[in-house]
């Protein structure tokens, strides 16, 4: 069980560009605040981490198909549609300019994740890493070769939900932690058998990072601290529903 959780902002990381080590900004912040414990996991933001691996896209260089004319409607840029499309397995809903895709990591979001809020400046967009996990893990690996310690990484996004309204943010890359505690099997408090429970406790870490990193607050990175994380190691693809068990398409 846990006790206390603390959530500590790490500032002063600066505007990113493709190619920068991220990791290094990372470390340099960690100091700042204090350095890492045991358990600790480091939330970064996926814009962060799409940035300095080159997933930005200028709209000036995207020809829209007549498909993306169609979606964008009158409301829409039907460049930005395009692009969502190239991001896009399948397109799972959509009410022009509105489009709910599920991207080829097999997230269904808004827009397959493309976003225009925190990117380079007019005209461009963000596009999620190409593989969240092996960002998280990379991230690890560095954090540990330049700080001595391989804390739990979460790369994080804001999600909307479906009979919600508003987004919260939740794990796409993790590496260093079990994304989910799984409690089958073990009784409740009434001691009756749980048959279903499994706690997706990274994207409850990430959710609790997004409370200091925020959409305007410049804080791309986030240490959460005194989390009883689950046992094992694994990856962000395992918070994804499987098509089989998914009831709603």
């Amino acid at each position: 069980m846990s006790g206390e959780v603390r959530v500590i902002p790490l500032r002063g990381i600066p505007e990113l560009e493709v190619g920068d080590d991220l990791a290094a900004e990372l470390a340099a912040a960690i100091e700042r605040a204090g350095g890492l414990e045991a358990g600790d996991v480091v939330v970064v933001a996926q814009k962060a981490v799409s940035k300095v691996e080159g997933r930005v896209v200028s709209l000036e260089d995207v020809e829209p198909s007549p498909r993306a004319r169609e979606l964008a409607g009158e409301a829409g840029d039907p460049r930005r549609t395009q692009v969502i499309l190239d991001e896009a397995r399948v397109v799972v809903r959509s009410r022009p300019p509105l489009v709910i895709a599920e991207t080829r990591h097999g997230f269904v979001c808004a827009s397959a994740g493309v976003d225009a809020s925190n990117a380079k400046g007019p005209g461009t967009v963000v596009l999620l890493p190409v593989e969240p996990d092996a960002s998280a893990a990379g991230l690890r690996a560095r954090l540990a070769e330049l700080g001595g310690v391989a804390p739990a990484v979460v790369v994080s996004d804001s999600f909307g939900r479906a009979w919600r309204t508003g987004t919260t943010d939740i794990a796409l890359g993790v590496a260093g932690m079990a994304p989910l505690r799984d409690l089958r099997g073990e009784p409740d408090a009434a001691g009756q058998e749980l048959h279903t429970t499994q706690i997706a406790v990274a994207d409850e870490v990430a959710g609790a990072a997004e409370l200091v990193m925020g959409k305007a607050c410049g804080i791309p990175a986030a240490i959460v601290r005194g989390v009883d994380l689950p046992v094992g190691a694994g990856s962000g693809a395992e918070l994804v529903m499987p098509r089989e068990r998914d009831l709603f398409r």
